[in-house]
């Protein structure tokens, strides 16, 4: 099977905060026999590599990163940490209620566990938990989330809290937010330096990480062999944690396709948040399908991000998910409607990033054409900051032949609905991604949608959340 190498996305303003890409560590060399190999050393691949050693600490256990750890989705997301309950209605679609609660509850637990993870090594990752407002910003998006709350309520759990108009206005510092709820337990991160300290605790616990390593083939077998420019590796057991990259394997392609996210940043201007009132820490998602996501920095920034949608012919990993002109002017201008007080406040830094976006937008795990040795965790859609910790234990505990809760949780061997091939991925997704700018910059102005875009928008993969 070969794996496609690509040249390194531009470092996100996060990463500029790090020695990530100073002190990479060296690349791989020789032959060499390893217990577990995994691909990728972001998010996913690190907390599978850590919890591999805690299960098993003398197991030899590889991590093979193309660039640097974090130089992916891990290091250029808006470290937003959230739970699985805004989804709990989809879970319930392929879960029963036991299950549905389980992961609800864990994927809510990880996010105060990532707090302690970081306290107790001494990671400044700038973790704060101050919650997330999920707003409505047109009159059409109002109670979108009661379905989700509903869901909620039938499986005995109570995560949101329901705010009224000031309320909600007075806490975003933006009354173009009309309505809303609030969900306690998330939080965010500085993510770049996450890595950094998740990087940095894998090295002491025995994980052997290797950045500078792209994989270009894996030879199934047992072992199997992974092979480098410089390197070959007999592995017992295999994980391909590649996130969006994952779309340019051909088994793997019809589960995901890469679509974009892009940020802006400010400029420090801790007086100004002050004077709007947003002075909470809250982390903020509109009810876009193409999603704003907002917060604020520990220097006084606003970083701004939105999901623009934006595609790339074949699933190419590229421009368009570095630094895409367009998606980030799309994303600058929502900025400036939201916060129009500011007024022509600085852009500091502006870069674009792939998320590998599922149908339902909730990750996928099994083995790649059944081989019962080489596994693949992805499809995160844009919330991997959070659940990467479960989905490190389920790589884990499959990558480990183990049989417990983790490897045999719905969300591993799912059926999932596919996306077409090319040339209808990237000419029919772009066909529906234009409907919902049009139909969204319709409900933005006050004015009725055209019926051809709401039906072709109707079409478009689930975001972030369950909406009505």
């Amino acid at each position: 099977m070969k794996l496609t190498l690509t040249p390194p996305l531009k470092p996100s303003h996060w990463m500029s905060a790090t020695d990530l890409l100073a002190n990479s560590t060296v690349p791989l060399t020789g032959n060499h026999d390893a217990d577990v190999v995994i691909i990728g050393g972001g998010f996913v691949g690190l907390w599978t590599a850590m919890t591999i050693k805690e299960l098993e600490p003398d197991a030899r256990v590889m991590v093979l990163e193309q660039h640097v750890c974090g130089g992916g989705a891990s290091g250029r997301n808006g470290g937003f940490v959230m739970s699985w309950w805004p989804k709990i209605g989809t879970l319930r679609g392929f879960c029963n209620e036991e299950q549905a609660l389980f992961l609800g509850n864990k994927a809510e637990q990880a996010i105060t566990e990532l707090g302690e993870f970081c306290k107790r090594h001494g990671i400044n990752a700038h973790f704060q938990q101050s919650g997330w407002l999920w707003t409505a910003t047109t009159s059409q998006h109002i109670d979108t989330w009661n379905g989700t709350l509903a869901a909620c309520e039938r499986l005995g759990v109570q995560p949101f809290e329901r705010l009224d108009a000031k309320e909600v206005a007075q806490r975003t510092g933006s009354a173009v937010h009309l309505a809303g709820v609030f969900e306690r337990s998330n939080a965010t991160v500085q993510p770049a330096l996450l890595v950094e300290g998740m990087r940095r605790v894998a090295l002491t616990m025995g994980v052997e990480i290797h950045e500078g390593t792209g994989v270009s083939d894996i030879e199934p077998g047992q072992p199997a062999l992974v092979k480098t420019a410089q390197a070959n590796l007999r592995a017992r057991s295999v994980v391909l944690a590649v996130n969006a990259w994952a779309a340019t394997i051909p088994a793997l392609a019809k589960l995901i396709v890469p679509v974009n996210s892009s940020i802006v940043t400010t400029d420090a201007m801790p007086q100004r948040l002050a004077d709007i009132g947003w002075t909470g820490g809250e982390a903020i998602t509109d009810s876009q399908l193409m999603v704003d996501y907002y917060r604020t920095t520990r220097d006084g920034r606003i970083a701004f991000g939105k999901g623009t949608g934006a595609l790339s012919f074949g699933s190419k990993i590229g421009e368009v998910f570095s630094e895409d002109a367009a998606s980030l002017a799309l994303t600058e201008a929502d900025l400036r409607r939201t916060y129009p007080m500011l007024g022509k406040a600085s852009i500091a830094a502006q870069w674009s990033g792939p998320i590998d976006r599922t149908y339902d937008s909730l990750p996928v795990f099994g083995r790649l054409n059944a081989h019962h040795n080489i596994h693949y965790g992805i499809g995160w859609s844009g919330n991997g900051v959070g659940p990467s910790r479960l989905g490190g234990r389920i790589l884990a505990s499959l990558a480990l032949g183990r049989a417990d809760a983790w490897s045999n949780c719905p969300l591993v061997e799912r059926n999932c609905r596919t996306f077409p091939p090319e040339p209808i991925r990237y000419w029919g997704g772009s066909l529906v991604r234009n409907a919902v700018i049009r139909k969204e910059r319709s409900e933005l102005a006050g004015a009725a949608p055209a019926a051809l875009d709401r039906f072709l928008a109707s079409l478009a993969p689930a975001g972030l959340e369950d909406k009505a």
